[in-house]
C-alpha cells in the first residue's frame, strides 16, 4: 500500500466539466479521480470505466455537462481513525484507490494498493526509474555536528539522492543500558558500545543535521534502532525509514514503521531465506511499503561472500523491489547490481578510511562515491530495454554506410530491363541497399538508367521519388553537393542555389573539373568538420599547436570559398557554415569552462580573414556524431549563449540547423519554438531537417519531434528572406530523392 498527502491530480471540483474530467485522468494515468466540493469535501469517484459507459448509455454526448452528473457516490472510502491495516483490507481487484477522509468527510490523505512503485519526498523509486542512491553516513561524522554536515555537502556533490543518518536511545536499547566497560559483555559488544557512546550525534544535532540536508536539496533519512527513535523521527517528519538487518526479525518494530504509513528500505543482511520469507509475508499482511535491500553484514564483505545473484531470487521469491546495500570495498559491485536489476543502491560515506571504527573501512572517499553514482547512470542509459526490438542507431548508421556492403551493378542497365543475378555484385562500402534484398532486387525491371558500379537504391525496388522540375518556395532554397554530383543535382530543377558540402579529399580536388564557366545559380559552403590526420575542427582548442591547425584549415576553406565566387558571381559574401568546435570525448563542460571556450571560438575568428564571405556557425546538438562515434558538446547549443556571443560579435552569424537544435531541446527541456524565436535575428542560413529525441539526427522530414506547422509561422514571420537547403542525412543518393522528398514536404510550409 502506498499513501499520498499531496492529491491535486487525484481530485475535481463538482461543478467541472466531464472533459476536463478525461484530461485530467489521462494526465494522472491512475483510471480515477475524486469529486469534491471546493473544500475538498468528497462525493464521489469517477473511473475511466464510469466514463465509458456513460458514453455508451447517452446518445447525446456532451462533455460540458457538471462532472457530478456520472460521479459514484458510494465509492469505497476509510478515516483517518483506521490503521493501515484495516485500510489495506477494504483493497480488492475492483478496488485499488482509496480515500482517506478526516472527520467532515474531507480527503485527507490517498491509499494506493500498487506495490510497484515507492515515493519517498516525490521521488519515484520503481523498476522504471534511476537507481535511488542511499549516502550512508551513520556514525562516520565521529559525533561531530560540523563534520556531519560536511559530509552532507559532499553527498549532494557526488549526486546521491538522499543523505541517511541513525538514531538510537543507549539506555533503552541495550540490555546493560549501553554501558561500555561492562566488564561481562563480550568484546564484540564491548567494542560496539564504545563507538556508539563516543561517536553519536544528540537527537537535536541529528534534527539540525535533516533541517541542514533539506535546505541543501537531498533528503534526509534515518534509521531509528528502537520504538522511542522512530517516535521521535515521526514526530520531526521523517519522509521514510531505513530498517537496519538487525532489526528485520524485529517485527514489533516493522510494525511499528509500517503503521506510520511511510516507505521502509530493509536490510536483509543476517538472516536466512525463510527467516526473509517470513518477514516479507508479515510485512505484506499488514500493508506496508517496503523495499528489500539485499546485503551482507561484514565489514567488510569478502568478494566471494557478496552473492549478486542472490538479488534476482530476491526479487523472485518475494515479487518486491529489490535493492543492495553494500560493505564491500570498492564500488564495482553497486554498479553490477543495477545491472541485476537493483533500483536502489546504499554505500556508506567517509572523508578518511582509516578512522575509528568499521564503517569506514567500508566507506568510499566522496570522489570514489561521485565516480560510483556516474557509472550507474552510465549503465543506466546503457541497460537499453527489453521491451522493444533492437533499432539501428544513429552511430551505427553511420558507420553501415562506411563499413557494411551493398548491391552494386556489374554492368550498364537501360530503363526498363530485367534485373538478373549476373548484374549484380555485392562491394563496399554500405551506400545502397543491403545484400540481404538481393531476392528482391532480382527480377524487377530497371525504373532507371543504371550505369555499371552503381549502387542499387531501395527506389529500384519500390519505385522512384522523382524530381520535379520547379519547386515553388517564399524564399531561396537550396540542397546540399559535392563536386562529383553538382551537375546531375541541379539538372532540370529551379534551385536559387546549392550548398558544397566539402570533404577535406575535397579540398584537394580542383573544383574546375566539374564546374564549366559562370553559373547561374548560387551557393554557399559548408566546412568539413573533419580534416586529414583525423583532425576535428576546434576553435575552442586549449591545445595550441591544435587550435593553429583548425584556424590554418579554416582559411583554406574560406580561400576555397573565395575561387568559387568566381564561378558563381550570383552570390555576394557567400555563407561559409562551420561546425566552430567545443566539443569533448569524455563529458560536458562546466559553465566557467564554457565560458572561456567562447572566448577562444571568439579569438580564433579575429584572427583568421574572413572578407568577402559570411561565417555562419551552425548550432549544434548535445551528443555530435562524429564518424560513427558520439561526443558531447557545449558550445552553440544554447539559444541564450548564441545570442551572447553574435552580440559580441556582430560580423559572425549563425546558420541555425534545425534538427541539431530540435535535439538540444529535447535533452535539455526547452521550448523548441522560444529557442528559434531567441536565434533567429543573428540567422543568415536554414538547415531544415527533422529529428528525433537526443541524438536521432537527419530523419527524414515528417518523421521525428518537429511541428512543422509552428515552425514555419515563425520562419515566416520573422525569417523571411532567410535561405535553406533540407539536410536530410544520405539525401544525396540516388539523384539526390531525399532532398526531393523532403522538398516536396516543405513546399506547403515555406
Amino acid at each position: 500500500m502506498k499513501i499520498i498527502e499531496k492529491f491535486q491530480d487525484f481530485i475535481i471540483f463538482s461543478e467541472d466539466s466531464i472533459q476536463n474530467a478525461l484530461l485530467k485522468l489521462n494526465s494522472n494515468k491512475s483510471r480515477i479521480i475524486f469529486v469534491v466540493t471546493e473544500k475538498t469535501k468528497l462525493i464521489g469517484s469517477v473511473s475511466d470505466g464510469d466514463i465509458r459507459r456513460w458514453l455508451i448509455s447517452n446518445p447525446e454526448i456532451d462533455l460540458q455537462k457538471p462532472v457530478f452528473e456520472l460521479a459514484n457516490t458510494a465509492c469505497v472510502t476509510a478515516s483517518t481513525n483506521e490503521s493501515n491495516s484495516e485500510i489495506a483490507s477494504m483493497f480488492s481487484e475492483a478496488v485499488f484507490c482509496i480515500p482517506i477522509l478526516d472527520n467532515y468527510s474531507h480527503i485527507a490523505r490517498l491509499a494506493f494498493s500498487n506495490v510497484d512503485c515507492v515515493v519517498i519526498d516525490g521521488r519515484s523509486i520503481s523498476k522504471d526509474s534511476p537507481a535511488y542512491v542511499i549516502a550512508e553516513i551513520g556514525n562516520n561524522h565521529q559525533g561531530n555536528l560540523e563534520e556531519a554536515k560536511k559530509l552532507v555537502d559532499a553527498a549532494v556533490n557526488t549526486g546521491a539522492d538522499c543523505v541517511k543518518f541513525q538514531m538510537r536511545n543507549m539506555e533503552k536499547l541495550y540490555k546493560n543500558k549501553g554501558v561500555s566497560d561492562d566488564v561481562s559483555a563480550d568484546l564484540g559488544a564491548q567494542y560496539t558500545m564504545d563507538l556508539l557512546e563516543r561517536f553519536q550525534l544528540t537527537n537535536d544535532e541529528l534534527f539540525e543535521v535533516f533541517d541542514y540536508s533539506k535546505s541543501r536539496g537531498i533528503t534526509p533519512l534515518c534509521t531509528p534502532w528502537d520504538l522511542g527513535s522512530l517516535s521521535k523521527l515521526e514526530d520531526y517528519g521523517m519522509p521514510a525509514y531505513k530498517v537496519a538487518s538487525a532489526d528485520f526479525t524485529n517485527f514489533e518494530l516493522l510494525a511499528a514503521i509500517a503503521d506510520t504509513g511511510k516507505p521502509m528500505f530493509c536490510s536483509t543482511g543476517m538472516s536466512s531465506e525463510l527467516e526473509i520469507k517470513n518477514a516479507v509475508d508479515f510485512l505484506n499482511g499488514i500493508s506496508a511499503v517496503f523495499v528489500l535491500l539485499h546485503c551482507n553484514s561484514t565489514y567488510p564483505t569478502p568478494y566471494k561472500d557478496v552473492n549478486l545473484k542472490y538479488i534476482t531470487r530476491l526479487e523472485d521469491i518475494t515479487g518486491r523491489l529489490i535493492g543492495y546495500s553494500g560493505h564491500e570495498r570498492g564500488f564495482f559491485i553497486p554498479v553490477a547490481c543495477v545491472a541485476l536489476g537493483a533500483v536502489v543502491i546504499e554505500k556508506h560515506l567517509t572523508f578518511d578510511k582509516s578512522q575509528e571504527g568499521t564503517d569506514h573501512k567500508v566507506s568510499l572517499l566522496p570522489e570514489e562515491f561521485k565516480e560510483m553514482v556516474t557509472q550507474i547512470r552510465f549503465l543506466e542509459k546503457g541497460l537499453g530495454s527489453d521491451k522493444r526490438p533492437r533499432e539501428i542507431t544513429q552511430g551505427e548508421q553511420l558507420n553501415r554506410e562506411s563499413l557494411a556492403k551493398s548491391l552494386v551493378a556489374n554492368r550498364d542497365i537501360v530503363t526498363g530491363e530485367l534485373i538478373t543475378r549476373e548484374m549484380i555484385e555485392i562491394k563496399s562500402p554500405g551506400q545502397g541497399i543491403q545484400p540481404n534484398k538481393i531476392n528482391d532486387l532480382i527480377g524487377k525491371k530497371a525504373k532507371r538508367i543504371i550505369t555499371s558500379g552503381d549502387y542499387f537504391y531501395d527506389s529500384d525496388i519500390n519505385g522512384l521519388i522523382s524530381k520535379k522540375s520547379e519547386y515553388k518556395f517564399d524564399r531561396l532554397v537550396g540542397v546540399p553537393v559535392r563536386y562529383h554530383d553538382y551537375n546531375s543535382i541541379i539538372k532540370d530543377v529551379n534551385l536559387d542555389f546549392v550548398e558544397f558540402h566539402l570533404s577535406y579529399k575535397d579540398m584537394e580536388v580542383d573544383f574546375k573539373n566539374h564546374i564549366n564557366g559562370e553559373q547561374s545559380i548560387g551557393y554557399a559552403v559548408h566546412s568539413p568538420e573533419l580534416f586529414s590526420h583525423d583532425h576535428i575542427l576546434d576553435l575552442a582548442s586549449d591545445d595550441e599547436d591544435y587550435l593553429e591547425i583548425s584556424k590554418k584549415e579554416l582559411s583554406k576553406v574560406i580561400e576555397i570559398t573565395r575561387e568559387l565566387n568566381r564561378y558563381f558571381p550570383k552570390t555576394n559574401n557567400p555563407v561559409v557554415v562551420v561546425n566552430a568546435g567545443g566539443w569533448n570525448q569524455e563529458g560536458f563542460y562546466k559553465d566557467a569552462e564554457i565560458h572561456d571556450k567562447y572566448k577562444l571560438v571568439s579569438k580564433a575568428l579575429k584572427e583568421i580573414d574572413d572578407a568577402d564571405v559570411q561565417i555562419a556557425i551552425q548550432t549544434m546538438p548535445p551528443f555530435p556524431w562524429h564518424f560513427g562515434g558520439q561526443s558531447f558538446h557545449n558550445l552553440f547549443v544554447c539559444a541564450d549563449q548564441i545570442v551572447e556571443f553574435c552580440e559580441t560579435n556582430k560580423n559572425i552569424k549563425i546558420c541555425l540547423d534545425i534538427s541539431h537544435s530540435m535535439m538540444a531541446c529535447n535533452y535539455y527541456g526547452w521550448d523548441f519554438l522560444e529557442f528559434v524565436d531567441k536565434v533567429l535575428p543573428y540567422t543568415v542560413h536554414l538547415h531544415v531537417v527533422d529529428a528525433k529525441c537526443v541524438d536521432g539526427e537527419g530523419v527524414d522530414i515528417g518523421e521525428g519531434d518537429v511541428d512543422f506547422n509552428s515552425l514555419s509561422n515563425l520562419l515566416n514571420d520573422k525569417a523571411k528572406g532567410v535561405q535553406f537547403i533540407p539536410e536530410v542525412w544520405q539525401g544525396h543518393k540516388n539523384g539526390g530523392e531525399g532532398f526531393w522528398k523532403a522538398l516536396d514536404y516543405l513546399e506547403k510550409y515555406l
